[in-house]
């Protein structure tokens, strides 16, 4: 299947962002086994990008939209490499296909107290009667069997989604002092990282544009407590969300040692508690690598 040019940002943009979309799907299942999750291209009348799920499940109608996302392409990237990181299934780009992602009904519910409601309603709202649907409701009639294939899709999901809260130890997390507060010697572990250009610095040397860069990290410590902080690129770079170089491009699995840092700000985000860091100074790994 061949890439979709994407509105908005140039191609050397592009290319970078087909890059590490391919580098985030190596390893991951093929989509004729496990299925697929869908960036879908903004269209006329509707500004954002979208998600959905392609599933070997349903015999026909096997694209299933699942909720819109941003009109920013590299946010909704974000939102959903963020949401299906442990999940087996790739994530790709594609644009509108009215005739395959167009509901025809077979995923209405027909009864009960979610009666006229979709199944992608109640995948936010109620997962656990989506997975009664899945499993315990009866067919009666062949289009019944269909919908509850699609309820499969659905709660296929929700075990993706459960799976990254587990996986993180999201329900666990309590924050790390208070706002103001200096921390030091902490331990931290990378859970996600993303690239975002500094306005403020970012200008244009002659005709050259120049770039600097921030990582912005999510990372956790040993007991699953959540922190984010930011990295400023000390070099610029010549392309837009690129790292120069000469810096050093933090990934997930990796260790980060914090001489010292401020809490700048504690907030809740899906039940879960994130520690905001500034001032951040690293340390030397060997000074705190032998500490418990």
């Amino acid at each position: 299947m061949a890439n979709p040019e994407l509105p908005g940002i140039s191609e050397n943009e592009q290319a970078l962002l087909y890059a590490k979309l391919n580098e985030y799907n190596q390893g991951r299942a093929s989509f004729k086994e496990a299925g697929v999750y869908l960036v879908v291209l903004p269209r006329p009348g509707k500004p954002n990008y979208s998600l959905w799920l392609y599933s070997p499940l349903p015999e026909k109608q096997s694209i299933l939209y699942i909720h819109d996302l941003s009109p920013d392409i590299n946010e909704s990237l974000r939102m959903a490499s963020t949401m299906f990181y442990y999940s087996r299934r790739c994530l790709i780009l594609m644009e509108y296909n009215e005739k395959r992602m167009q509901s025809n009904g077979d995923d209405l519910i027909f009864f009960g107290k979610y009666r006229g409601h979709y199944l992608h309603e109640i995948l936010k709202v109620d997962p656990a009667y989506l997975s009664w649907i899945a499993y315990k409701f009866t067919p009666r009639i062949p289009k019944q069997e269909r919908f509850v294939k699609i309820a499969q899709a659905y709660h296929s999901v929700n075990l993706d989604i459960m799976l990254r809260k587990s996986k993180e130890k999201r329900s666990a997390s309590r924050y790390l002092g208070e706002v103001g507060e200096k921390l030091t010697e902490l331990k931290l572990k990378v859970i996600r990282a993303r690239l975002e250009d500094d306005p403020y610095k970012t200008r244009v040397n002659g005709t050259t544009p120049q770039f600097f860069v921030k990582q912005m990290l999510t990372l956790n410590d040993a007991s699953g407590n959540l922190v984010t902080m930011s990295i400023p690129s000390k070099n610029p770079s010549a392309v837009s969300c690129t790292l120069s170089g000469l810096e050093h491009e933090y990934r997930p699995g990796e260790i980060i040692y914090v001489a010292s840092a401020q809490v700048a700000r504690r907030y809740e985000n899906y039940g879960s508690k994130y520690t905001r860091l500034s001032h951040v100074k690293l340390a030397i790994p060997n000074a705190l690598s032998n500490r418990p």
